[in-house]
């Protein structure tokens, strides 16, 4: 027996570990009430000075200078807590969560969950940078100005392209930054009228086909072949003068890289579109390919996905917008320039798409993004990369031998930096299905993820173990999924009402697809849901 396995020391012990492989978990719950139920009239958590006499006199009323109309006719209603209490609160509140920090995050494949260096946080902390303000002169930032100029020439170099903005706050927002710049471009041209399709793959992100519709584009979806590799021939079928560009994602979600890249590109071009190449996830390609070496006109990076920054729950996160010459005059503005000496901003760009964002991205993201890569280096991408695609294949033979999950596509081919799976036959002989194996999986500390919808992949489930996780990490998580599988044939009642040692015991999916429940602040919570008039 080894020091990481449990030993059940009584009965209970034994129904919440049967497995003493396994680690033992079970999750806090609080039932911690909203940050504003905590409210306590009176209280503080700092308590801030008074000014001197002489100051006071001097300033005045600073509140007489607003306009009568911005003044507000009533406090602003923010809960009044001590520090210790607010500290207690988000406290509890992260027990009640999963994270990178905290699990073996290789569950959640295509959203890259890898370690983000904490000694960056300490250069995010910085008061240099978090004293910052946007409306700033740009002569008293030169510094963040260069930080900025510097990763945009690093990304132009890891991408082969010619220029990149930073300005989109998260990979979607690159994507339709890049879209916005290809209907900008044919506008400029007089033939968007003609080319109003976009040509996208059922296993490119799934972002692609909403922000080309977002931006006012008819979407063509081309469906893999018998192998799983983007269909060639379907390509040339859909492709023709209504074409305005190709979004593609390469490897796909299914971890297939496609080598007849080049040629779907050529296609395209030949048909007068642009190839939009979305390397959001380029863990398993860094220093290896670029795509301007496949013709790619555009491409764009997730900061958050593959230079290591914070996810941050879904925003902030940062993009990266990388082009080539023809189509740098569309991009965000202001742009970042430097004549030898200073740092400025280039707000006079008549051809651009304008602001993404306001100001000039997600700076904390950016400088993290900077100092990850300055950490490593050239050879240290290209190793951060070989790693991510040698841990995943190392995971795919593990997972593989598991009674009951096949890799799709591509027998005997290798995968990239994750890999698709189907548990089709585990769920034909127990009648459990991929999303209960995740509920379970959660009662043993770990995410699980299935796939975009819909599902092409029966039954799915996508890992992706980037370069973060050691052999012991990916032993231990191919453990889990054995049991689970195990659970699954031999005992599935315990599967079907999983998760049982989790924050909330079952999730009630319904309610995502009912808006009426909906209630992303806490006054619509009051007035939705508690029926308040506010």
């Amino acid at each position: 027996m080894t020091a990481r396995q449990a030993v059940p020391t009584s009965a209970a012990d034994a129904l919440i570990a049967p497995k003493p492989a396994l680690r033992r978990y079970h999750q806090a719950r609080w039932d911690e009430p909203a940050i504003f139920d905590l409210h306590t009239p009176g209280a503080r958590g700092l308590l801030v000075p008074l000014p001197e006499p002489e100051l006071a006199e001097a300033v005045g009323d600073p509140l007489a200078a607003l306009p009568a109309g911005l003044a507000r006719e009533t406090p602003l209603a923010l809960p009044e807590l001590s520090q210790l209490h607010v500290l207690r609160h988000y406290l509890r509140l992260s027990q009640e969560n999963l994270g990178v920090d905290l699990n073996i995050d290789v569950g959640q494949g295509t959203c890259t969950m890898k370690y983000s260096p904490k000694v960056n946080d300490t250069f995010v902390r910085d008061p240099a940078v978090a004293d910052l303000h946007p409306l700033q002169d740009e002569s008293t930032v030169q510094g963040v100005l260069a930080v900025i100029h510097r990763l945009e020439r690093m990304l132009a170099e890891i991408s082969g392209m010619d220029r990149v903005s930073l300005q989109p706050g998260a990979g979607s927002a690159a994507i339709y930054t890049n879209i916005a710049m290809i209907r900008a471009y044919f506008a400029a041209r007089g033939e968007l009228d003609q080319r109003d399709e976009v040509i996208t793959t059922i296993f490119s992100h799934p972002s692609n086909a909403a922000c080309a519709a977002t931006a006012g584009f008819r979407v063509v979806t081309l469906h893999p072949d018998p192998d799983g590799y983007p269909d060639l021939a379907a390509l040339r079928a859909a492709v023709g003068p209504r074409t305005a560009a190709l979004l593609i994602t390469n490897p796909e979600d299914t971890g297939i890289y496609n080598p007849r890249i080049a040629e779907f590109v050529d296609l395209v071009h030949q048909a007068g579109g642009l190839a939009c190449y979305d390397q959001a996830n380029a863990n398993g390609i860094l220093g290896i390919t670029r795509a301007r070496e496949a013709g790619f006109d555009l491409c764009h990076f997730n900061l958050h996905k593959t230079f290591s920054t914070p996810h941050a729950c879904g925003g902030p996160a940062a993009g990266a917008c990388a082009v080539t010459e023809a189509l740098a005059p569309y991009l965000p503005r202001p742009t970042v320039e430097f004549d030898g000496e200073r740092y400025r901003l280039d707000d006079d760009r008549p051809d651009s798409i304008g602001k993404i964002r306001p100001f000039y991205g997600v700076v904390p993201n950016l400088v993290r993004a900077y100092a990850w890569i300055m950490s490593l280096g050239p050879e240290g991408l290209r190793t951060a990369a070989e790693t991510a695609v040698l841990n995943n294949n190392y995971l795919m033979h593990q997972v593989s031998r598991i009674r009951g999950v096949c890799v799709p596509y591509a027998a005997g081919r290798p995968r990239l930096e994750q890999a698709r799976y189907s548990w089709a036959q585990l769920a034909a002989e127990t009648g459990v299905h991929s999303e209960e194996l995740g509920y379970r999986a959660a009662d043993f500390g770990t995410h699980y993820w299935t796939s975009h919808h819909p599902y092409v992949v029966p039954e799915p489930m996508t890992l992706e173990p980037t370069e973060s996780y050691s052999r012991a990490d990916l032993d231990e998580y191919a453990a889990i999924l054995a049991e689970v599988a195990r659970e699954a044939y031999e005992d599935p009642d315990t599967v079907h009402t999983a998760p049982h040692r989790s924050a909330v015991h079952r999730a009630r999916p319904a309610t995502l697809d009912a808006p009426a429940h909906w209630a992303v602040t806490w006054r619509a919570y009051r007035r939705k849901i508690l029926g308040e008039q506010l």
